[in-house]
């Protein structure tokens, strides 16, 4: 049962669907947790978050404008700001949250750190992408830098298909921040994509997506079939349309890729988030393509991959709740425990600048 006396756990979403598993999971075992809707939220500069809320979990979406909520999206970043400038201990902050906005700053993370992306122009008008796709391998495909479950991502084949699009007045789709990434288009060896799920900045699961060729859109929750065709538990997708012609199973990475994604999640400031990749069929090379802050994991855990990565979520946010207040009961106050996660902050940001 949960400690009346306690601070709660407060999650920060947008779209409520994909956390009803969980909604469910706290609830189930009588959690202190409230929810913490980002289209109605508002806030003010001398409000005392620290006061309320034991923890933070950001679960905000920069597919939002896809659902008329885009100008959630900036807000956020201004609460998040709030949040820390206040002590309040925050899963996926600011600095998540900045990386999560940006496919170009992600690349640019992964230039420094030595790991392999396709190779990318990043522009902000849509005249100058002929111009971008000059020295780029065909098909190309043309990405909103804020995007999110793969929207407004466009292939081409042919440089005249990118022209004809690119002379249009919505023939490209630049996103929120007129930016977007002209970008090789990897054909994935065996027609599958890996995603690995981290969970407190450490590997916690990964799944192969079996995918179409066409298809952008990869959210893992919404993805409810085996590769057998066994349709997973319905209740367990994120979304109630499952996407035709993906399925899910459990897949192993090798220990070097655990070690990528770990340092990339580091890097990144993201503690509960997935990355993905595909082997380039055209050379056997591992390519990293997305890095995702909002994680949505896989329908019906249990059976794909053995085990319910909600509970783990659950078990992890309970654990990390009860510190901050464990700190509150003995000092009166946050200060000790935001002084502790600066500290912890800064050393994390050294060392994931000198790996």
């Amino acid at each position: 049962m949960a400690n009346s006396n306690a601070l709660p756990i407060a999650i920060y979403y947008e779209q409520p669907n994909w956390f009803k598993p969980l909604f469910a999971e706290l609830e189930r075992r009588g959690a202190n947790f409230l929810k913490l809707s980002a289209i109605e939220h508002s806030y003010g500069p001398e409000d005392r978050p620290e006061d309320k809320y034991a923890l933070v979990l950001n679960k905000m979406s920069p597919s939002a404008w896809n659902r008329g909520h885009g100008d959630q999206i900036f807000y956020t970043l201004g609460f998040l700001e709030h949040l820390e400038a206040r002590g309040v201990r925050v899963v996926n902050g600011v600095r998540a949250f900045r990386s999560e906005l940006s496919k170009a700053a992600q690349l640019t993370m992964l230039d420094r750190l030595g790991l392999p992306f396709p190779k990318t122009r990043v522009i902000h008008r849509a005249e100058q992408a002929d111009e971008a796709a000059r020295d780029l391998r065909w098909p190309v495909v043309v990405k909103p830098n804020i995007g999110g479950s793969g929207s407004g991502v466009k292939r081409f084949d042919t440089p005249a298909q990118l022209a004809e699009a690119s002379a249009l007045p919505d023939g490209l789709m630049l996103g929120m921040d007129t930016t977007a990434l002209v970008q090789e288009f990897v054909p994935a060896r065996g027609s599958h994509i890996i995603r690995v799920e981290v969970l407190d900045g450490k590997y916690l699961y990964a799944i192969k997506i079996h995918i179409t060729g066409e298809t952008f859109d990869l959210c893992p929750g919404d993805i409810c079939r085996t590769p057998t065709g066994q349709e997973l538990n319905r209740s367990i997708c994120a979304i109630d349309a499952p996407k035709s012609g993906l399925t899910v199973e459990a897949f192993d990475p090798e220990p070097e890729v655990i070690a990528e994604v770990e340092r990339m999640m580091e890097a990144a400031g993201i503690e509960l988030g997935g990355v993905e990749y595909m082997i380039d069929d055209r050379d056997g090379r591992r390519m990293y393509y997305d890095i995702n802050a909002l994680s949505n994991f896989v329908a019906d855990g249990e059976r794909v991959v053995g085990f319910d990565p909600f509970v783990r979520l659950a078990d992890w946010l309970e654990r990390e709740a009860s510190e901050v207040n464990r700190e509150i009961g003995r000092t009166g106050s946050l200060e000790g425990s935001v002084q502790g996660s600066a500290a912890a902050g800064a050393e994390r940001e050294t060392m994931a600048g000198i790996r």
